[in-house]
């Protein structure tokens, strides 16, 4: 595996190897829902383990480094970016995200450590808020039209996952609830970084 450190040579991840997992660029809410399918589908960790996290804040401006999009030393300002939470048994955390240079999986300290730094060098503009959801919840609940990724002529700014938009019986296009940072809106648990680190990090346990 890709994974870090001695708490990671024991784990065995949740998912295929990255460039095996569905993927397609800029739709990463979708990449984790599959993710979070996959898992469910292959029962080798308890789905209850598992979280999508839908990082963002008020502004829409998130700064997030050690992304494919600028590996270097600056970071990407995304609107909002999705990745998975495993809170293992073990008592380890990973994070996987699709679009880091950083270890996939990766564990959950190194990736806070490396992709999102500290809030005490960040404008308050520009500090992230994470919405966390169990990935059952998520499989439930999240529906995409894919509407977001057209613009105003109706082109796809990006192409498109080449499977079915993801919809339930209730809802087609309700993005907007998991990217909004409003805990009295959609699914979830909302926390600041330092709120996240506490909660599934083991550094601040």
């Amino acid at each position: 595996m890709e994974g870090n450190g001695p708490a990671a040579v024991h784990y065995q991840p949740a998912s295929p190897p990255r460039d095996s997992c569905v993927y397609s660029s800029c739709y990463c809410e979708e990449n984790i829902w599959k993710l979070c399918e996959y898992i469910k589908n292959h029962d080798q960790y308890p789905l209850e383990e598992c979280y999508a996290v839908f990082i963002s804040n008020e502004r829409k401006m998130i700064p997030i480094w050690k992304q494919q999009a600028r590996p270097g030393d600056g970071p990407v300002i995304w609107d909002y970016h999705v990745v998975l939470l495993h809170v293992s048994s073990g008592g380890q955390s990973f994070i996987y995200d699709l679009d880091t240079v950083l270890p996939f999986p990766c564990l959950f300290d190194t990736y806070v450590e490396d992709a999102f730094k500290s809030d005490d060098d960040i404008h308050p503009q520009f500090r992230r808020k994470f919405r966390v959801i169990r990935a059952d919840s998520y499989l439930k609940n999240f529906a995409s039209d894919r509407s977001h990724m057209k613009d105003s002529s109706g082109n796809w700014r990006e192409p498109p996952p080449p499977y079915p938009c993801i919809e339930t019986g209730d809802s087609k296009m309700n993005l907007n609830d998991f990217i909004s940072m409003d805990p009295k809106v959609g699914w979830g648990a909302v926390y600041t970084l330092s709120e996240f680190t506490h909660r599934f990090g083991s550094k601040n346990c």
